[in-house]
């Protein structure tokens, strides 16, 4: 073995020395199985008792039958002086049988270790990615995500859908598949009815989300915002989860449908980061313009977007209210004339009236008693 193969010279003396008695043991129950007469029926195959699991993760299962094959050509070659020369067909017929069935135990032994690290990868993904949920950005995360191979994962946005219909496992299956063909890294997990897919790698997460929506049950799939790492997805978990809660809101939503496109729903329901941001990118800039924006707005709003009856109220030309309803577009990016749009512009400029104080003179102060 070490004459034939490179690698197996790499090893470690542990590991060479339980390949020696693997070896060793295989040799022992092909002489037992002989000297019975060689039975029919599949031979023995104790040889791979012998090795601790952890052996499979330093030699792999081409290695194994490598290894397996020296073995084989090694005995078949020794048999002309094992045995009188009547005897040597009948021993290489049984040496065949035994290293047919030796081949079929490497495969068993490996694809039961297959299956015991896919469970337990599948545990650990199921950890990372509720880890993520609850923005739980720590050491142990790291350590986790380091086992998946997730520490240099850039460019990461969570999808959450529904789960579909029937077992959990086919369709957290079906969901890494998709992701791997789109060239992705994908964590899944199931939370209650939700599928929660955290997708890395991924410079546009909505297009991405469109490929994979057929994985999802029925109902919205939301993408959170791009985010630049693993450890910073908490806030991405967050928005999709908040939006797939305020999705029914929209039912024209679409599918799937940025968080970010939810803000006024999500804000109905109490959410404090949307509240947040709905003033901060919308009303603020409107009330911070030079030509008056907020009011303008406002006043097309509150005339139910009818332009004439806005430039009335306002003592306004109708083509200036109309170069300021498309400024507000070039501002903030929502057009007022568009129902949808105008829809945002209502609750967020309701926002900011009610958590930010309103510009104007200031009150003297009450004198000292």
């Amino acid at each position: 073995m070490e004459a034939d193969h490179d690698w197996f010279r790499q090893l470690s003396a542990d590991d060479r020395s339980w390949v020696a008695l693997v070896a060793q043991a295989g040799l022992n129950a092909l002489l037992t199985w002989y000297d019975e007469g060689a039975p029919s029926g599949p031979p023995p195959a104790q040889a791979f008792s012998a090795a601790p699991s952890s052996l499979t993760s330093a030699i792999s299962l081409a290695h194994a039958l490598d290894l397996t094959r020296t073995a084989i050509v090694t005995v078949e070659e020794a048999i002309p002086e094992l045995v009188p020369g009547s005897e040597v067909p009948a021993l290489r017929e049984a040496v065949l049988r035994y290293s047919r069935d030796l081949a079929f135990a490497a495969a068993e032994v490996y694809a039961r270790a297959a299956e015991q690290r896919g469970g337990w990868d599948a545990r650990l993904e199921s950890l990372v990615v509720h880890s993520v949920i609850r923005g739980e950005a720590d050491d142990s995360l790291a350590s986790r995500a380091a086992e998946l191979g997730w520490e240099d994962v850039t460019d990461v946005a969570v999808v959450v859908g529904r789960l579909p219909e029937g077992q959990s496992a086919p369709a957290l299956g079906d969901l890494r598949l998709a992701a791997r063909r789109l060239g992705r890294e994908a964590l899944t997990a199931v939370q209650g009815t939700r599928l929660v897919c955290v997708l890395g790698g991924s410079t546009d997460p909505l297009a991405d989300a469109e490929r994979l929506t057929p994985a999802f049950g029925d109902g919205p799939v939301v993408v959170g915002p791009r985010v630049p790492h693993l450890f910073a997805a908490g806030r991405s978990a967050r928005a999709a989860l908040s939006g797939v809660d305020a999705a029914p809101a929209w039912p024209g939503a679409p599918r799937p449908v940025a968080a970010d496109e939810l803000l006024p729903e999500r804000a109905l329901l109490g959410e404090t980061p949307a509240r947040r941001m709905l003033v901060d990118r919308v009303y603020l800039p409107l009330r911070d313009h030079a030509s008056d924006l907020l009011d303008t707005t406002q006043a097309y709003l509150d005339n139910g977007q009818v332009l004439e009856a806005t430039a009335r109220l306002l003592f306004l030309h109708p083509n200036t209210v109309r170069y300021r309803l498309r400024r507000v577009a070039d501002t903030v990016g929502l057009d007022p004339q568009n129902a949808r749009d105008a829809w945002v512009l209502q609750v967020a400029l309701a926002l900011g009236r009610t958590s930010r104080p309103v510009r104007g003179p200031r009150r003297p102060a009450s004198p000292t008693p």
